[in-house]
């Protein structure tokens, strides 16, 4: 007979799949159909016109200006949620609930009641314990909210990859804010404390661009784009149902953040950086220049893009193109059997190429190193230049020492790479197998020797003094030259690493699990 506990069992198992089974995403009928401003309409705001001249000036040009200072970056979308005036496009993949993520939230709900149109767009897997601040924001008449990919159950979500992994493994990792279809800020950035320099834990070296001119229509279209595409469902027929408690609630958590000594210092800082007064003074020193935007199909969100719709392979014929020499910085970099490939045959043609990327010390994702770790032999024995950011005991805050991706001493974020010191990608793409076959990725290419010449200028005087170089002796073995107070150190072994994160690296390092990293 079997026992009462077994029979339990059983039951819970099947009340379980009964309700997995019943999970199933909502009709896409009916959703409310937007789009960006055109440019007449975005010519008449006054971002519009104050930018008219220097637009006018420069016909089919962009321009640009890096936001290397996580302090500056988090300004920028500050000025302009302030600046807006008709439209707010804001598409992430994590949005963190700590004082920046609130503090943002703030400025768009300021921005929605003076009447701009406010449409945000979150990959659904950065959205934990947000729920409840969305639900409030969708419940604006003029703010709407779509989940990309999103988690019918909401606690826990990784019973989303049990039920649907194919779908729920492919996710949405573009990162752009645009003002008016005026101005644009894209790149590396999340939106998070430890992205905009605002916590003493974690932060991370990154890089961000902000745009104006001819590039700033094509990602509004493109956030038009992924708006209106199959996989972005409108917040309210996700989330659960939002009564006047929970707005109530959402009100106190944006008053609280706003309150707390730690957001107002940060505050200060970000009203006198220097570009908070160059922006509102319209003296920014823009650099113009021809610059493509590179985003991949939103259908790859539904495993439904190849081919000419992959960003990755408008990058692979950037690579085939370059004659002399190609930088890159990664933080997550698992270029995989085809990628190690590709570099040695760059090499072969005479062209030098470097790699910046985080050193296992550094690196928030172990498992991503351990992709990168099993290559890097193949990548040296090629005449690949490897060098690994380390994690200094204390980071620099705004410093620029590790070059133009933030604070030395933090973990790289940034994804850029320069090719022959003539061109520069800036974006959200790692050079991995993730961001090249499962998730969606933005990006721009932009035409500039003196940018793509401060990239290279980083492997000549930043990274050397704030990175590990990894060479191979006599043997075949690894080994690191750490550069530090004029003497130079080697390990045999990763540094600052304990044996247990060596040996789980190496051990991920044998799995077949490449394409999920």
């Amino acid at each position: 007979m079997t026992s009462s506990p077994s029979l339990a069992r059983v039951l819970l198992w099947l009340g379980l799949l009964a309700l997995l089974g019943g999970c199933s995403l909502p009709d896409l009928e009916g959703r409310l159909e937007s789009s960006a401003l055109d440019e007449a309409q975005s010519r008449d705001t006054s971002l519009g016109e104050a930018l008219a001249p220097a637009v006018d000036a420069h016909p089919g040009l962009s321009g640009i200006y890096p936001l290397d200072k996580p302090v500056d970056a988090f300004a920028a979308r500050i000025v302009m949620s302030h600046a807006a005036e008709r439209t707010l496009d804001v598409q992430y993949y994590i949005w963190h609930p700590d004082t920046t993520g609130l503090l943002l939230f703030e400025a768009l709900l300021e921005a929605a009641n003076r009447g701009v149109r406010v449409r945000l767009l979150l990959d659904d897997s950065g959205t934990g314990g947000i729920d409840e601040e969305l639900a409030a924001l969708a419940s604006h008449p003029n703010i709407q909210v779509r989940l990309f990919n999103p988690f019918v159950v909401r606690a826990p979500k990784w019973i989303g990859f049990l039920t649907d992994f194919s779908r729920a493994n492919r996710r949405m990792h573009n990162k752009s804010f645009t003002a008016d279809n005026q101005v644009a800020v894209i790149g590396g950035r999340n939106i998070g404390d430890e992205y905009f320099g605002a916590t003493g834990g974690v932060t991370f070296s990154d890089l961000d661009v902000l745009a104006v001119g001819a590039v700033v229509d094509d990602v509004s279209r493109d956030f038009d784009r992924y708006w209106q595409s199959g996989s972005s469902y409108p917040a309210q027929r996700i989330l659960p149902a939002l009564g006047p408690e929970g707005r109530v609630r959402f009100t106190q958590a944006v008053a609280e953040a706003m309150r707390d000594p730690e957001a107002g210092t940060y505050l200060k800082a970000v009203s006198q950086t220097e570009l908070v007064q160059r922006l509102l003074a319209n003296d920014l020193g823009l650099t113009w220049a021809p610059v493509r935007m590179l985003s991949d199909d939103p259908a790859k969100g539904l495993g439904e893009a190849s081919g000419q719709g992959l960003l990755s392979h408008d990058l692979t014929l950037i690579f085939d193109d370059a004659e002399r020499t190609v930088a890159l910085v990664s933080p997550y970099f698992v270029p995989a059997k085809a990628g190690t490939q590709a570099f040695r045959d760059l090499e072969r043609d005479g062209v030098e190429v470097e790699v910046l990327t985080n050193a296992l010390e550094a690196t928030d994702v172990a498992a991503v190193h351990a992709g990168y770790a099993k290559r890097r032999k193949a990548l040296l024995e090629a005449g690949v230049e490897l060098w690994e950011l380390r994690r200094s005991a204390q980071h620099q805050g705004d410093d620029l020492s590790a070059g133009p991706f933030g604070s030395s001493g933090a973990s790289l974020h940034a994804k850029t790479f320069s090719v022959d010191g003539e061109r520069v990608f800036v974006g959200s793409f790692n050079f991995d197998p993730r961001s090249a076959n499962l998730n969606t990725e933005l990006g721009f290419i932009i035409e500039d020797p003196s940018l793509a010449q401060r990239i290279d200028a980083v492997f000549d005087n930043g990274v050397p003094q704030n990175a590990y170089e990894v060479r191979l002796d006599a043997e075949g073995d690894l080994y690191w030259l750490e550069r530090r107070d004029g003497q130079v150190i080697r390990h045999d072994v990763e540094p600052n690493s304990g044996p247990l994160r060596r040996f789980v690296v190496s051990l991920i390092s044998l799995l077949p699990v490449d394409w999920l990293l």
